[in-house]
Formats: C-alpha cells, sequence, structure tokens
C-alpha cells in the first residue's frame, strides 16, 4: 500500500525520524572525536603556559610561534617543575594543593589536570559564595622562578583569555593573550607580539606591596613602554573596549593571587 506522503502524520513522523539519525549521527562523532578534542585542548594550553614563560619559537619580531605539538609534552615536564592549585575565598587562601592531591581527590571540582582547569566556571563558582581553585604553574626563566598564572575577561564580543608570568616580586615576565571573537586589526590585535611584549618587566605592586595592576591606556606618554613601573602598557589602535577588558581581567584575576605572593615573601625574606 502506499504511503500518502501529503498527511500531517507523515510529516511529523519523518521529522522526528530525522531528529533521531541526525542527532544519533552527532552523537556518535562527539563521542569519537573526544579523546582528539581533548588531546588539542591539553597540547594548546601547555603551548600558552610555555608561551608565557619565554618558551616558544619566536624569531626576530615576527608572528608568534609555538612550541611545536610533537614535543610540547615534554617541554611541559621539563620546564614545569611543579603545579599548584590555590583555593581561594574571601581574600584568602584556605588551602594549596599539590597536583597529585588535587587529581586523586573525588571532589566533582576536582579530580583533574590543574591547567584544565576551567576559568570561567571557576568565576561562577565565587559568584555563587563558593571557593574557587586557581592554577599555578611554577617553572624557571633565566635561571630564576617564575609562577605561570591563567587570567580570564571579556573584550567587546566574547571572552578573552591570558596566561601571566610573574617572578616572586609579581614583576611580569611574559604573557599570552586570545580571545574568541574580537575585530580583526583592532581588538584581535592583544594575540600580537609586539602587544603581549609590552608587558614584559612591567610591574603589579607599588613598593609598599599595594596591588595596582596595568592598565592598557590611551596617552599615556610611553609608546615605545619603556616605564615599567607607572602600570600602563600603550593601547591598542580601536580597540577601547577590548583593551579595557585586557586590563580588568589582569587587575580581577591577578589580585586573586596576592596571598600567595605576600606568603611567598615572607617566606623568603
Amino acid at each position: 500500500m502506499a504511503v500518502n506522503t501529503d498527511k500531517n502524520s507523515y510529516t511529523i513522523l519523518f521529522a522526528i525520524a530525522m531528529v533521531v539519525v541526525v542527532g544519533s549521527l552527532l552523537a556518535f562523532t562527539a563521542s569519537s572525536l573526544k579523546p582528539n578534542i581533548d588531546e588539542n585542548k591539553r597540547m594548546e594550553k601547555q603551548q600558552n603556559i610555555l608561551y608565557a614563560m619565554g618558551i616558544n619559537g619566536n624569531e626576530g619580531s615576527g608572528d608568534i610561534t609555538f612550541v611545536s605539538t610533537d614535543v610540547v609534552a615534554d617541554e611541559f615536564s621539563s620546564n614545569i617543575s611543579e603545579q599548584l592549585v590555590l583555593e581561594y575565598k574571601d581574600g584568602k587562601i584556605i588551602n594549596q594543593y599539590t597536583r597529585q592531591e588535587f587529581m586523586d581527590s573525588t571532589d566533582e571540582d576536582k579530580g583533574i589536570e590543574p591547567y584544565l582547569i576551567d576559568i570561567k566556571k571557576q568565576q561562577t563558582r565565587a559568584k555563587e559564595g563558593k571557593s574557587r581553585y586557581l592554577p599555578l604553574f611554577v617553572g624557571q626563566q633565566d635561571g630564576k622562578i617564575v609562577y605561570v598564572a591563567p587570567i580570564r575577561g571579556k573584550g567587546l564580543w566574547d571572552a578573552i583569555w591570558g596566561f601571566v608570568a610573574l617572578d616572586k616580586d609579581m614583576i611580569v615576565k611574559g604573557t599570552f593573550f586570545d580571545h574568541a571573537g574580537e575585530t580583526p586589526g583592532l581588538g584581535a590585535n592583544i594575540k600580537q607580539r609586539y602587544f603581549m611584549d609590552d608587558f614584559y618587566g612591567e610591574e603589579l605592586l607599588t613598593d609598599a606591596g599595594v596591588f595596582k595592576g596595568i592598565s592598557v591606556a590611551k596617552g599615556n606618554n610611553d609608546p615605545k613602554n619603556e616605564i615599567k613601573d607607572d602600570y600602563e602598557v600603550d593601547a591598542l589602535a580601536g580597540a577601547t573596549i577590548t583593551g579595557d577588558g585586557v586590563s580588568a581581567m589582569i587587575k580581577k584575576d591577578l589580585k586573586l593571587y596576592l596571598p600567595f605572593f605576600q606568603n611567598l615573601k615572607t617566606k623568603t625574606n
């Protein structure tokens, strides 16, 4: 018997069948690709952290060049001597975990590599009045210890994020910034070397130890960025809102690490 394809019931059943088939195919594809996606995420995070430390393939003053994917795991392992997770709440570090302690936890918000901690999720936890977990990666640059912290904020159109390498005095020793959808040639230039390199040597603290952060400022009278104790870098042309977002995430997220560095200074004095 011929099927009457003009009936509404046929159309509805056909649509349902297509949704089921397509949904199943998408679910299967996502499941199949998950290991590759996770691996790519791991390599990207490790490359970004190493880049902030100055470990990259850059030459001259051209484009940024990351450590290649075939050696990034080894480079990360050999250059990152320690991975810490700081539990922060109400202006204090209430717990400090080693990588193994954090990974061995059965808590649903732990049990992962520190570099895979979702900063956006941790920001949400803080808004809900919960403690948040702050990853911190410890390595060396020119024979001195540096600490790399992730930051995340909002640009003009979407999320922006980065990693900042600091010495024990919270002086910047390198940065890496990225974005989800800033305007090409304008806000997207936060990922350009000439912008990221400007932050090297910038101070976050006053002589009295007060946290000031760094502002991406127009007309800061230092276009070559030679002054490192003014808490400013030169703004990107035509990208005021994105620059403000970079300033805000540096001030907001890096300030959370201040108790750790204050304690560090107490131990070393």
